[in-house]
């Protein structure tokens, strides 16, 4: 078994004991110069050369395994919801496009970049973010990104150039990035494989109900007085709502910067007399060049070197491109063609969202096929028993696009083409919720980087496709035009059936995926074998 594969394994078991609590390095001590009570000890001298290794104590409160159910749940929402206003900023905007080409004389290309550039900014901004987190901790990066990122929507309610406006779209896009990748990391930071089914499932639907919703508060604004500028406050305002619970809501999730601030307290404690150590930074850098340098590269490595990642990202963003496509393609479709106002073009988007939510109620029934897959297996988790759902989302996405392509032009009545979305919609978000779910499994403490590698790749797509769009319906006609995407959908299909028959022979050839002996089994054990037998031994855990 190779290294990365070992230290999976001790992770993912020590996952079971840390949701008791089990400090595997506690033992009696009757250390009088300890600043805990004498019956605990850390392992090591307490020099420089062999600090104390600090872990989690049994039952401990501080570890984020072991806070209740009904704070886990709320943090879940918060990040939930960030991840969601993040994305409905980026399709507000195209609500009052029309209006704002019109009062500032700019074309309809160059209206669409200030979609293209936002998304393009969640690619960028992950590769800085995700490690920082590492370093500083989750919540603060959630804090300072989300502030700026507030600040940024001004530049569209205040500025009077195109420039200021699609630099500042830029911007915000790069800095509200960050729950994209972050918050699935804080996830699995609080839930254990078996239970992050619904969890995962709102962090995977929110990105694309986001963007649903967008179009339809800002295609209403963009008709009344108000005009075009104030989409650009209520997206200012839900940043600031959205930051401030933030701050309010979510603590630091980050097992090792939680532990590494608890190492600090306790050097302050002892007045320095004793050197204290968090267990993931035994033997490992923490600089910030070091990290940044890892960690930014490791996405891109992934795509190269890990089959997994490279299709399941080339997947994810062709169903996520062909949404932001659609902020293009619909205003031709009902706008241009059938003589829609902004606002009920912006209704249109509605049978997208009904498929959001279909897809979202689906999730409990993932959950108990998943479930069941690993009591099959004595409890050990199976990752490929996450993609029931989307080999189903691959069938109905192609199908739901030559649907919307071939009922687009009049004279088939208007909700013909609007109930195609509902299909679509659906197969985004299980196909979305899987395939993070898949990869959180695959992956686990290398996740965030198979995560970064998704984002990176869709918000390229994403950033291409509105571009090409409205050349694309001119040139093709709107039929041929969407059957394009259809046919890059259709070529995509049979990725997850793929995966669900070999991923378990693609995950046994690579350095960082879970081999099958190293799979987690998910029933904790008993608090008296934990007592006994003093945990497991995870302190060579290595940390994504």
């Amino acid at each position: 078994m190779s290294q990365q594969t070992t230290l999976h394994a001790s992770d993912e078991n020590a996952q079971a004991v840390e949701r008791l609590g089990a400090n595997p390095s506690t033992t009696p001590s009757s250390d009088s110069h300890s600043p805990w009570p004498k019956e605990k000890k850390y392992a090591g001298a307490g020099t420089h050369e062999d600090p104390y290794v600090v872990g989690w104590d049994l039952a401990d409160p501080e570890n984020p395994f072991n806070w209740s159910d009904r704070r886990r749940w709320s943090i879940t929402f918060q990040l939930a919801m960030a991840t969601f206003t993040v994305s409905f900023c980026s399709s507000c905007y195209s609500g009052g496009m029309a209006s704002m080409d019109r009062e500032l004389h700019i074309s309809q290309v160059v209206g669409i970049l200030g979609v293209s550039l936002y998304v393009l900014g969640f690619g960028l901004g992950p590769l800085v973010f995700a490690p920082l987190g590492e370093l500083y901790g989750r919540r603060i990066v959630f804090i300072v990104t989300g502030s700026i990122f507030t600040l940024f929507h001004l530049g569209g309610a205040l500025g009077h150039s195109a420039t200021t406006i699609l630099v500042t779209r830029a911007l915000a896009g790069i800095f509200g990035s960050a729950p994209l990748t972050n918050a699935g990391g804080a996830l699995s930071d609080m839930w254990t494989a078996r239970e992050r089914g619904i969890a995962s499932a709102l962090y995977g639907t929110a990105p694309w109900m986001g963007p649903v919703l967008g179009p339809i508060v800002g295609g209403w604004i963009s008709e009344t007085r108000l005009g075009w500028r104030f989409s650009f406050w209520i997206m200012f305002i839900v940043s600031a709502l959205n930051a401030l619970a933030c701050i309010f809501i979510t603590p630091e999730t980050f097992g090792p910067v939680l532990l590494r601030r608890r190492a600090r307290r306790l050097m302050e404690a002892s007045g320095g007399t004793f050197v204290y150590m968090s267990k993931y930074d035994v033997g490992r850098s923490q600089s910030i060049r070091h990290v940044l340098r890892r960690d930014m590269g490791r996405p891109f490595y992934f795509l190269a070197t890990e089959p997994i990642v490279l299709l399941l990202a080339i997947y994810i963003a062709i169903a996520y491109a062909t949404l932001y496509a659609f902020f293009a393609a619909y205003p031709i479709v009902f706008q241009k063609r059938r003589h829609f106002s902004a606002g009920e073009g912006g209704l249109a988007f509605l049978g997208i969202g009904l498929g959001n939510l279909i897809g979202l109620s689906l999730a409990p029934a993932q959950n108990r096929l998943y479930w069941r897959a690993m009591d099959r297996n004595g409890g050990r988790t199976i990752p490929e028993a996450r993609l029931y759902l989307p080999m189903l989302g691959g069938i109905i996405l192609p199908i739901s696009l030559f649907w919307f392509a071939w009922t687009s032009d009049p004279p088939i009545h208007w909700i013909v083409p609007v109930l195609a979305g509902t299909p679509f919609g659906l197969s985004c978000a299980i196909i979305m919720q899987g395939l993070t779910q898949y990869l959180m499994d695959t992956y686990s403490i290398y996740c965030a980087s198979a995560i970064a590698s998704t984002v990176v790749t869709r918000s390229v797509v994403a950033f291409v496709f509105p571009l090409i769009s409205p050349a694309l319906y001119g040139n093709l006609g709107d039929a041929w035009a969407c059957s394009v995407f259809a046919f890059l959908a259709l070529a995509c299909t049979p990725v997850p059936f793929l995966f669900y028959r070999y991923g378990s022979w693609v995950r046994s050839k690579s350095k960082y995926a879970l081999h099958d002996e190293a799979l987690m089994t998910v029933v904790p054990p008993a608090r008296e074998d934990v007592e006994k037998k003093g945990g497991v031994d995870s302190s060579e855990r290595a940390v994504d």
